[in-house]
């Protein structure tokens, strides 16, 4: 019996041989190692060449090109090369006779070398391909859609078809690698019902997929990137692959999964830290201007100052070298770090501003405008105005938004701007705000026009549109459900708008549809009815749903995000011990300290300054915890850097103050209490509710200021304790502020209605 085996198999190897030589064209397109190569092949055997040949050169071609680095592949020189047009000519004369999957292959290998869309092979091959729709296997489907969408056909009946086709075969597709490329290339055609569907089989499908392949999960992320949904389950899923996989990644995976999490908002600790040592490893290898473009772009926001200088030395001496779109992510990573290099900065603004002149689509625009105006001293062209109003009406209320504020930078750059030119900056508002106000006043999606008001706020916006905006979300209040409660509710909270109705409803959703909120999402949620200290008909029953939804997962918010949390709670008098002792203990702030090293130092100084404060918050209201105060050096910090200066209005309010209580030093501006919190003004009122004179504290140390003494002649000084009595008072600015306004405003409204009472009287 083993003999008869061993026959056997010297039998087929025999005829693996026979075969091979039989053949030997392809044998020696086999052996190739490199494109000059196989198309002297292809020249020498065009007679002889079949279907198989045809399609193994092109696919060869494509391998051999792989195995090179980016910036040294030459698919420009293979297409020029006589031999690769011969070889078109005879893959276009054999189209009939190629099977499914060498079809499609061929139109895949020759899209990847840059054979244009409008050429006769590949419109030959995609009529082909279309004609054979149906009966293609879901892998080369999967493919074909790939096809599609390198070719701009995202809309096209065809990928259409597609997205039939998979909908209903969704059921048989047993690979990730298929799934989630088909996501992609119908992404634009997919309805609500097809999405969910499909984010329910990619979750089943990754934990089933081989551990190494974090392609495949990267483009789920990236399906959920075009269809603008954050969906956090599957976001955390994709996110435990890449961690793992992460000392595999080169610096474009890395750059592009950062990218992708930065548009869906989700910020992961752990990966960004791994993703951050990884990128170090890598920093020397990216010496040309595509890989340190990207490298920049994913590095430079979270590295420290000795890294940041090495980067910038690095794009100064790769500035000249970089293409439009290299130039566009190297100016908005060096804006984004801070850059303050001259010369680093003047070499990067000329290439943008030739690149804005040439572009048209509205997105470029929009990017190349705002990032032009980060730059000082740059007035506003001509030719770039046009521009601008020319894709105005194509613009989302976001790139409004952008154009608003480069405007604005522009006209205070602009020294004619109160002569010649003025009326062009005026004419240009003008037609931003009647954009502006046509687009709200159009808008009859709420999901959509939440997406456009993300990254919309500042003057303009607030000044022009707000009121408009806060009329149409009204007006759409009826789409407001579990998917985008957060994201409104972040809006309430940037415009600091009290609007009843909306948040009324955001209490009514979470509470009915609480399972159906991530439990990340309940700081969002949370935090207008804190800041705008709103309790809604069911306050109760609305922290404490938001509260229990959270709790399990104490361990799994990213560190900055559960102090965030805390101190929301916190702001609306709610302080829940789990979560107290979860962040006021050691291993929890380490970890938190290693996070801030790789967060934008505008969020990293945020979150500083709200662990202090909720830090005082738990010490003052909840001393049964026994949390220690361990911020004075902190604060001490802060009060040095503030210079503890006071405003001209405060010592105006100071000295009307005095005459009130008899005495300019029977008040104090500018108080800091023990825990560091500011006091606008203060006084004391003795037991006969007269104000007590403090001593002059010009020359008391910071530290001293705001504990109180009191001395033989019953002047204030350096201690807590007070006289028997008396009580200590203060006044808060901002609230004074707004009685102030509000006296106003009725004062003007009783002068508008004064005319009509005596028209009436007489």
């Amino acid at each position: 019996m083993l003999r008869l085996r061993s026959l056997c198999c010297l039998s087929q190897r025999l005829l693996q041989v026979r075969a091979v030589s039989s053949d030997q064209v392809l044998h020696q397109l086999t052996i190739c190692s490199s494109e000059e190569q196989v198309l002297d092949i292809v020249g020498k055997n065009r007679a002889k060449l079949s279907v198989k040949h045809v399609s193994y050169a092109i696919g060869l071609l494509w391998k051999l090109q792989t195995e090179k680095p980016e910036f040294m592949r030459s698919s420009e020189l293979i297409r020029r090369h006589s031999q690769f047009l011969t070889l078109c000519i005879l893959a276009e004369n054999k189209i009939e006779q190629m099977d499914d999957d060498i079809l499609v292959d061929t139109l895949y290998n020759s899209l990847r070398l840059n054979v244009e869309p409008c050429d006769s092979l590949i419109q030959h091959l995609v009529m082909e391909a279309y004609s054979r729709l149906e009966n293609l296997s879901m892998p080369t489907l999967s493919k074909f859609a790939v096809c599609l969408n390198d070719q701009q056909l995202h809309h096209s009946p065809v990928m259409g078809k597609i997205c039939n086709i998979l909908s209903e075969r969704l059921d048989y597709i047993r690979e990730a690698r298929v799934l989630s490329s088909l996501m992609i290339c119908t992404s634009s055609l997919t309805s609500s019902k097809l999405r969910d569907k499909l984010i329910e089989k990619a979750t089943i499908l990754l934990d089933t997929m081989h551990p190494t392949r974090f392609h495949d999960a990267r483009r789920v992320v990236q399906f959920l990137r075009n269809i603008k949904h954050g969906y956090r389950p599957l976001l955390e899923k994709s996110n435990k692959i890449f961690l793992n996989n992460v000392k595999e990644m080169n610096v474009e995976n890395i750059n592009m999964i950062l990218g992708l999490y930065q548009s869906l908002q989700f910020n992961n600790f752990d990966f960004r830290l791994a993703s951050k040592q990884r990128l170090l490893e890598l920093m020397d290898s990216c010496t040309e201007p595509v890989s340190f473009s990207r490298l920049l772009t994913a590095l430079g926001p979270m590295a420290g100052q000795e890294t940041r200088e090495r980067l910038e030395n690095a794009a100064l001496i790769l500035v000249d070298e970089a293409g439009p779109h290299q130039a566009l992510a190297t100016v908005e990573t060096l804006v984004e770090m801070e850059c303050r290099n001259p010369l680093l900065i003047n070499k990067q603004v000329t290439p943008i501003f030739n690149y804005l002149k040439a572009s048209f689509l509205p997105y470029e625009v929009t990017i190349l405008t705002r990032v032009l105006s980060m730059f000082p001293s740059q007035r506003l062209d001509m030719e770039v105005i046009s521009r601008v109003r020319a894709v105005m009406p194509q613009c989302t209320l976001s790139d409004l938004n952008s154009f608003s504020g480069a405007i604005a930078k522009w006209v205070r750059h602009d020294p004619s701007y109160q002569h010649a030119t003025s009326s062009v900056y005026v004419n240009l508002l003008q037609s931003l705000n009647k954009t502006g106000m046509e687009r709200l006043q159009k808008a009859d999606n709420l999901d959509m026009l939440l997406d456009e008001l993300k990254h919309s706020l500042g003057e303009w916006f607030e000044e022009i549109l707000l009121q408009e905006t806060m009329a149409t979300l009204e007006r759409l209040i009826d789409g407001v459900n579990c998917n985008n409660t957060s994201d409104l509710a972040l809006f309430l909270t940037r415009t600091n708008q009290l609007c009843l109705p909306l948040l009324d409803k955001i209490a009514n959703i979470t509470v009915e549809h609480i399972d159906k909120v991530h439990y990340t999402a309940t700081y969002a949620t949370i935090l207008p009815f804190a800041v705008l200290n709103y309790d809604p008909p069911q306050g109760a029953e609305f922290f404490d749903a938001c509260i229990q939804h959270f709790r399990p997962h104490l361990g799994s918010f990213d560190p900055h995000l559960l102090v965030l949390l805390a101190y929301a709670l916190a702001v609306a008098d709610i302080f829940p011990e789990d979560l107290i002792r979860a962040i006021f203990n050691v291993d929890f702030l380490a970890k938190l300290d290693a996070q801030l090293d790789i967060l934008p130092d505008a969020l990293n100084m945020r979150i500083r300054l709200r662990l202090m404060e909720l830090n005082r918050a738990v010490c003052l209201e909840c001393p049964e915890f026994q949390i220690p105060w361990f911020h004075d050096k902190y604060c001490q910090h802060l009060l040095k850097k503030g210079n503890g200066s006071i405003r001209p209005q405060q010592q105006h309010i100071h000295k009307m103050l005095g005459e009130i209580l008899g005495g300019i030093n029977k008040s104090k501006a500018g108080v800091i209490t023990p825990y560091f919190y500011p006091i606008d003004f203060e006084f004391i009122l003795d037991k006969k509710q007269e104000a007590i004179p403090y001593v002059d504290q010009s020359n008391m140390l910071p530290s001293e200021l705001g504990k109180l003494l009191w001395g033989k002649e019953a002047e204030l000084k350096d201690s807590i304790e007070l006289p028997p009595g008396s009580q200590r008072c203060y006044i808060d600015w901002l609230m004074l502020h707004r009685i102030t306004t509000c006296i106003k405003r009725w004062l003007i409204k009783m002068y508008e209605c004064l005319p009509a009472a005596v028209n009436a009287i007489s």
